[in-house]
């Protein structure tokens, strides 16, 4: 892997996941052992991200992502995109994400941290 991209994790953590393969190896491939996670302002440890990744793939039944920018320049990332999701309840959501990160030395996700907004179901950027 040269590098791990946002919008690929998305879909192999939760929009697409192979349900023969387990969840700590789909994390292991895109998110380093030392991985922490800021999201609207709170900090999680792996431990608790993976909770949050368990957690979505039993709410979420459908979902697609749309990758608007994105950049890496060494060890720093940089990307914003917008997801479309369906959730078990039948509700959807609209969502333009920035996110903003570090990677590992073997290209992992080292650190991202995230803010995002609700937009209209056919807003694209």
């Amino acid at each position: 892997m040269n590098h791990a991209r946002i919008s690929e994790a998305l879909r192999a953590l939760v929009f697409e996941p192979d349900p023969d393969v387990p969840l700590h190896e789909v994390l292991d491939r895109y998110y380093a052992p030392d991985y922490t996670h800021r999201s609207d302002g709170r900090t999680m440890e792996r431990a608790e991200f993976t909770q949050l990744v368990a957690r979505f793939r039993t709410q979420v039944t459908a979902g697609t992502v749309t990758v608007l920018d994105e950049l890496r320049d060494g060890c720093a990332y940089a990307e914003r995109h917008v997801f479309r999701i369906t959730l078990s309840d039948g509700s959807a959501q609209h969502r333009e994400i920035a996110v903003f990160g570090t990677l590992a030395e073997d290209g992992r996700f080292r650190h991202l941290s995230e803010t995002g907004f609700d937009t209209a179901p056919d807003e694209t950027r």
